[in-house]
């Protein structure tokens, strides 16, 4: 399943989530373009392996390394989802602690994918973390939306509305079932997608975006 818009628009101008869209493709052109785009990305990635929980320089990828992608499907697709579902959310916030609450999930979904690999020497890379938690709050938010929806039908892209509950915990399950099985067969010395971090960050934005709610009543 694919999302290709929501219901409902926020209404509000979405600085926040707009800026970070321009901030991540600015960043993604500064890797392509940097004399050497493997240095670049080490210098500013998260490696788990030479993460010190007691030394504060070596956290700091913990931030830089949302803003990285590994290529120009990796960050489309992170740009796509942020676009279709961080309006809402920062509506329902308010820009500032939407902005705090993005950085908070991204922070909580990468340490939840190191915890699992804190030996490998592979790179983590990608907003992905962080929208996730963007994910969990639309969730928590605006469950009746309707999500419209590329689906695959023999091969064929047939489009339907999906309640945004429905599409969002699916898709949750399949981000854990991908992360425990990446876990239990492959190693950490081998590369792909950080399942877990998926699933730490969706997790992470469900149940702290009621604290960061603009308002004590939730959307609905």
């Amino acid at each position: 399943m694919f999302p290709i818009r929501d219901s409902k628009n926020s209404g509000k101008f979405p600085i926040v989530n707009l800026s970070l869209i321009i901030f991540n493709i600015y960043v993604f052109v500064q890797e392509l373009l940097a004399p050497s785009t493997q240095l670049f990305i080490e210098k500013y990635a998260l490696v788990p392996a030479n993460i010190s929980l007691f030394r504060f320089e070596s956290l700091t990828p913990f931030v830089t390394s949302m803003f990285l992608h590994a290529g120009f499907l990796h960050i489309l697709s992170n740009m796509w989802f942020l676009w279709i579902f961080g309006d809402n959310v920062e509506a329902a916030m308010g820009s500032v602690k939407y902005l705090v609450f993005y950085l908070f999930c991204g922070i909580l979904a990468s340490f939840t994918q190191y915890i699992f690999i804190s030996e490998s020497y592979l790179p983590m890379v990608g907003a992905s973390g962080a929208i996730a938690g963007v994910l969990g709050a639309y969730l928590k938010f605006f469950p009746r939306n309707s999500i419209d929806t590329i689906i695959p039908v023999f091969g064929l892209p047939f489009i339907a509305a999906i309640p945004a509950g429905f599409m969002l915990i699916y898709w949750f399950f399949i981000q854990a079932f991908s992360g425990v099985a990446s876990i239990v067969v492959v190693t950490a010395s081998v590369g792909g997608v950080a399942y877990l971090a998926h699933a730490g960050g969706f997790l992470s934005g469900f149940l702290l975006s009621g604290s960061f709610s603009a308002s004590s009543r939730r959307n609905r």
